[in-house]
């Protein structure tokens, strides 16, 4: 067959990911917060995107609107002989969400008993002071003193010189709950200092407040605490260095090592319980980044109402009236064909970046909508009622791909009478029931093994087994491990260590 050059015509399919389809996923899995960001870059790269936090588009540029502004005041037409004639709660002024009537007291949530039928809504109409926002007062408080700054601080009233250097490595390596973790060795071999300098200077910061900071374990720090109290005698020390054998139940052999009566002993438990086993916990660590919700969730007398909280969602809008004043300014010349080039490239990414936001606001309506109808058990009775749920049951419903359920439920929080829950939280595994008709969600099971076990008496503890029976006769066919595995991971100890507890509580 002779080699030639030659033309052939084939047909394929193929996926492209175009920058803005791209954008578009990235926006979906975006919470309202963060979303901000990614617009304020947007608005700093587009001239014809306006932030539309005045709720209309401008008709001249924002350093145009504020000169036009100081010759209205500069002129005296901008003066108000009083106060101004304003209610912010009127129907006058536009309240879409409910955290825009910001003047307000948070009404009651309505329950499931002022209903008036079931059904389902789409977006509901918050009137103003349904759900509001009252004034944070929070933002005006000082900052609180963290561990490390108040470590610091005594360090440097107290140490000087190498001292002090070795003393700020130390704190460097305290925990946030006061314990150190450090080699003391690498810590010597980087000061360039003796391992008995750094132990030194450790006694030293073990003796700043709170009492046991910088120690190295729970047992070392009791003891420090307790030589601060001046109780550290040697059956106090013997029960701190056996606190192993306390947390086994193994008290009576215990109180023979002390050498003391009944009474001492009860003396000596009192006090350790009153030790802090983590003391640097009273301390502020960090600034916790407070969750707000991105949709609201309530129950009318239509029907359940969800709607997008707009109080943090960002507004974006195109400035039409900029596009006609620049694409007329142009003119005619060399540039003028690149200049009106990019000048349509901006009007078009405007445009698609205000259609992209509309879509995804439209699909997280549309995703959460379902997920409140397939959950409405848990809405009206608790998690009790919570159902199992997949994403690729809502998909189904709905019409759209798993991995867009996906993106939708990620990092977003819905707030309803019950509380606030991430929408993650409504999607779990289930345990078939024993008729064989429905299932319990895992978290209904987990629920519902932390309220047997809160129940229980210190004569009558629930072994795995007796757990395992009880939820049975409810209708829960459920594994003994599997148990097991809810109830460590909500960190309840076995019926051992729950007995033991419970006595030494007695």
């Amino acid at each position: 067959m002779a080699l030639a050059p030659r033309l052939d015509l084939r047909q394929t399919q193929s996926l492209v990911m175009t920058p803005q389809l791209q954008q578009a996923i990235k926006l979906l899995a975006l919470s309202n917060l963060e979303l901000e960001g990614v617009l304020a870059e947007e608005l700093a790269k587009n001239p014809l995107l306006d932030s539309g936090e005045s709720g209309e588009t401008s008709a001249t540029p924002t350093s145009d609107r504020a000169e036009a502004t100081d010759r209205l005041f500069e002129s005296g037409m901008g003066a108000a002989p009083g106060e101004l004639d304003v209610d912010f709660s009127s129907e006058t002024f536009h309240h879409d969400s409910p955290a825009d009537s910001a003047w307000e007291p948070v009404a009651a949530a309505e329950g499931p008993d002022n209903a008036e039928g079931p059904g389902f809504s789409g977006i509901g109409e918050a009137g103003a002071g349904e759900a509001g926002e009252a004034i944070d007062f929070d933002s005006f408080r000082c900052a609180e003193t963290t561990l490390r700054d108040h470590l610091l601080a005594q360090a440097g009233q107290s140490l000087s010189g190498i001292d002090h250097a070795i003393a700020v490595a130390l704190i460097e390596s305290v925990e946030d709950s006061g314990y150190l973790d450090a080699d003391l060795n690498e810590l010597a071999l980087r000061l360039e200092v003796g391992r008995g300098h750094v132990e030194s200077v450790l006694g030293t910061v073990q003796h700043f407040d709170p009492a046991g900071v910088g120690a190295r374990s729970l047992s070392e720090c009791i003891a420090i605490q307790a030589r601060e109290a001046d109780r550290y005698d040697p059956a106090m020390a013997r029960l701190i260095d056996n606190l192993d054998m306390l947390a086994k139940g193994q008290s009576a052999q215990l109180r023979r090592m002390c050498g003391v009566d009944e009474e001492d002993w009860a003396d000596m438990i009192r006090e350790l319980r009153g030790y802090d086993p983590k003391p640097g916990l009273r301390f502020a660590a960090s600034d916790a980044t407070p969750v707000v919700p991105d949709l609201f969730v309530r129950q009318t007398s239509e029907g359940w109402a969800i709607e997008i909280n707009n109080a943090t969602l960002p507004r974006v809008l195109v400035n039409r009236q900029y596009y006609a004043e620049l694409a007329a300014g142009a003119g005619k010349g060399p540039g003028a064909r690149d200049g009106k080039a990019w000048l349509a490239d901006c009007l078009a990414s405007a445009n698609w970046l205000v259609k992209a936001l509309d879509q995804r606001q439209q699909t997280i309506i549309k995703v959460a909508r379902e997920i409140v109808k397939q959950q409405e058990g848990f809405f009206l009775h608790g998690v009790s009622a919570l159902k199992p749920l997949t994403l690729r049951q809502v998909a189904e419903a709905i019409s759209m791909h798993e991995s867009t359920v996906s993106r939708v439920t990620s990092n977003k929080y819905l707030s309803c009478s019950r509380g606030m829950y991430e929408l993650k939280y409504f999607f779990s595994s289930g345990i078939a029931s024993a008729d064989g008709e429905g299932g319990m969600s895992a978290e209904a099971i987990k629920s519902r093994i932390k309220a047997l076990i809160d129940g229980e008496s210190a004569k009558a503890i629930l072994s795995d087994d007796t757990l395992v029976e009880l939820l049975g006769k409810e209708g829960c066919d459920i594994a003994r491990r599997t148990v097991a595995k809810y109830r460590e991971a909500m960190g309840i100890g076995s019926s051992v260590q729950r007995r033991r507890a419970k006595a030494l509580a007695g």
